[in-house]
């Protein structure tokens, strides 16, 4: 290939590409990246064909230009955690709001479902939380200490298995997201079933305060957390089936690096509620205006971080980068 041809053929993109970087705008590390590979491959292209021409000067200093602000993005990396938990993640939240609310109702409604049908069938509540745990848990009743069961287990390792396992559940409501939204709302529902059975259940031994007093320590966080998580199932899901104007791949890639945000952002709710879990929840003898404190306090930090401030931010006209 003659070099003008060449300079015909990929000119446009190189003027583009030195017009982002000249007018100082803020690109993303994938773009930069993006922009490097394709210089080299051009500038490996001309040294070998026309080692001498100004072509050749002209892409070895873009491509210094693009290799500075690769480098300099790298050493302001160290930001990018604060910006993800102060912008980021808060942005995606409201971004998504209408997921949310999706997600809020499905696990309500199955709740609901979950405690009627205890109602009308004592049974139910064995299907779904099992006959070893309902056995346990009746005979620690009669024992005079119905939430025993978090007492049992050594804190640490309690710690550790429920953190690791209540991350796992909800990497599971985000990414049977993929299923066309109906897997994580399945997801949802299985969760919201269990929660409905297991409240009733504890209602019909005359336990329903006793109960929520002591779970909702640890399940305000954790149950509002795997709900956020069904959010980012359904964001995935809907970006497939409801692509707009994008193509399909080009939707479910935004839609999937969205709904991946929110789950990583709850990471650090799934710790707080292990811990609670681990240590707190075993406290039973706790006053009751300490557990009211901590399930109400605990409830509205994370309706103030995923909701309100998220709000806050978008009213303000702040706009975070993606």
């Amino acid at each position: 290939m003659k070099e003008a041809l060449f300079i015909k053929l990929n000119r446009k993109e190189w003027v583009e590409m030195e017009d982002r970087l000249n007018a100082r705008t803020t690109l993303s590390a994938d773009r930069l990246t993006a922009y490097y590979i394709r210089l080299t491959d051009d500038l490996s292209f001309v040294r070998s064909n026309f080692p001498q021409s100004k072509t050749h000067t002209y892409l070895n200093e873009l491509a210094s230009v693009v290799y500075q602000r690769l480098y300099r993005n790298k050493k302001e990396s160290k930001s990018r955690f604060i910006t993800f938990w102060k912008e980021e993640f808060p942005q995606v939240m409201y971004d998504s709001r209408r997921e949310l609310i999706y997600s809020f109702v499905i696990f309500m409604v199955s709740a609901l479902i979950g405690a009627l049908s205890v109602a009308l069938d004592d049974t139910f509540v064995r299907l779904i939380l099992g006959d070893q745990y309902v056995n346990m848990t009746l005979q620690n009743i009669e024992e005079g200490d119905p939430m025993a069961v978090y007492k049992e287990a050594h804190q640490m390792p309690m710690f550790l298995g429920i953190t690791v396992n209540n991350i796992m559940v909800s990497f599971m409501v985000f990414a049977y997201g993929v299923m066309l939204s109906v897997g994580a709302a399945f997801m949802l529902m299985r969760n919201g079933i269990m929660l409905g059975a297991f409240q009733y259940f504890f209602h019909q031994q005359g336990l329903l305060a006793t109960s929520a007093l002591t779970i909702w320590i640890h399940g305000a966080i954790e149950i509002s957390s795997i709900v956020i998580a069904g959010a980012g199932g359904l964001v995935i899901g809907n970006s497939i089936m409801f692509p707009g104007t994008l193509t399909r791949k080009e939707s479910f890639k935004r839609g999937a690096k969205r709904g991946i945000k929110i789950v990583v952002g709850l990471v650090p709710l799934f710790i707080i509620a292990g811990f609670l879990e681990s240590f707190v929840t075993r406290m039973t003898d706790l006053p009751t205006v300490v557990k009211l404190i901590i399930i109400f306090g605990t409830l509205a930090g994370v309706i103030y971080y995923t909701i309100i401030y998220p709000n806050q931010l978008f009213k303000h006209g702040k706009q975070i980068r993606s």
